[in-house]
């Protein structure tokens, strides 16, 4: 019986993306889990078939061969002798040097794992993963420990993180010999590629646990205590380390990287460790001065003094009344933007005496004064 297009099984166009592959994979494998479809004999059948398309969809390497050779590239029907372990006498030395020459060349850029992301034995570090947290700008103020559910990937226990029902441990790939890769003669060339029957690993599981289905990893929230240093603010990122996805085969975990996002303020504006806040001051107190009661971003209160015949716009400088900065040092100012009040729904009583402060006569409007003096200027320049 030949076997199904790795595109076809999966429910996808050739050349589609990889996260097309990964949302249909996903998808595919939830529907035909065997535990969730126990009266269907060829539930398994068709998982492990699953898999497999995914197995080499997924790796940039695998998919550009089986895209230009279809399952001739992991078949041995290349034409050249197919794939095998080792090379042919005197090739050998060759092959691996061009192998490594070419893998230093282009590795990063296929997506090839340098640096020992895989080793020999198909352990594997897990993914980064990352969590978007936002918080007031009161706890950006205080700091505080917040606790996060995390869904992610995690060791599976029933195994221990070998993919092997009991906890076996794997045995050594037949095929490529527990070295991950093998060879195919290519003309004067011989081509090293990952190993289609470990999939790079070195090693196979002959009976799967029952749990992971032989994936080493199962799906789990996690519930994790964040601590929120005071001074965060929008873009602040946090890492925690080993927090990420679970390795492969025994491999160290991934990172949790928590990024902030601060809240806006209902009364407050932030810039940087500043902050600022605009005030509303009666006409009244404008003219004469006085006092205002501001608030403050710890909760307290403040009494300022409103100096006589301030002018909407001004600003009044708290000293260290801002946020704190995460490195420490002293903390930044707070603004108050005084907004001068003209008021509204007067009695008769103090329309009478408005009538009269105006009759009065006396020029009390600087602004008022400098603006159409130059008005004027601008008139008597147009018409002269």
């Amino acid at each position: 019986m030949s076997k199904r297009d790795f595109y076809e099984v999966l429910g996808l166009s050739k050349g589609a993306s990889e996260d097309e592959i990964k949302k249909a994979y996903r998808k595919k494998a939830k529907e035909l889990h065997p535990d969730r479809n126990p009266d269907d004999a060829g539930a398994e059948a068709k998982f492990k078939e699953v898999n497999e398309a995914y197995d080499h969809l997924k790796d940039p390497q695998k998919k550009a061969a089986y895209d230009q050779f279809g399952h001739a590239a992991f078949d041995g029907g290349m034409g050249g002798g197919g794939f095998r372990p080792g090379g042919g006498p005197g090739q050998g030395d060759f092959g691996s040097a061009f192998s490594d020459v070419f893998e230093d060349l282009f590795g990063d850029f296929m997506g090839g794992q340098r640096g020992g992301a895989r080793r020999r034995g198909g352990a594997a570090r897990g993914s980064d993963l990352r969590y978007n947290l936002r918080v007031t700008l009161e706890d950006a103020f205080k700091g505080k420990t917040e606790t996060i559910n995390v869904p992610g990937s995690v060791q599976c226990d029933a195994c221990s993180g070998t993919g092997a029902e009991g906890g076996a441990q794997p045995t050594s790939c037949p095929t490529c010999s527990g070295l991950g890769k093998v060879r195919a003669q290519q003309g004067f060339f011989t081509i090293e590629r990952t190993c289609p029957t470990c999939a790079g690993r070195g090693s196979v599981v002959k009976n799967p646990c029952k749990v992971c289905n032989g994936a080493t990893r199962v799906q789990k929230d996690r519930r994790l205590n964040v601590n929120i240093p005071a001074g965060v603010e929008t873009g602040t990122r946090i890492r925690l380390a080993g927090e990420g996805e679970a390795g492969v085969m025994g491999g160290p975990s991934g990172d949790l990287y928590i990024f902030i996002e601060v809240s806006p303020h209902p009364i407050f504006e932030r810039e940087g460790p500043d902050l600022h806040c605009r005030i509303p001051v009666p006409m009244t107190t404008a003219a004469l001065g006085g006092e205002i009661e501001a608030p403050l971003i710890d909760g307290g209160r403040s009494r300022v003094k409103v100096p006589s015949g301030v002018q909407a716009g001004k600003q009044l400088r708290l000293r260290e009344k801002g946020m704190p900065t995460l490195r420490g040092g002293r903390r930044g100012d707070l603004y108050l933007e005084l907004a001068v009040e003209t008021p509204v729904n007067l009695t008769a009583r103090q329309k009478e005496l408005l009538k009269e402060f105006e009759a009065a006569g006396k020029d009390n409007s600087p602004g008022t004064t400098d603006f159409f003096s130059k008005v004027k200027s601008f008139w008597d320049g147009m018409t002269g």
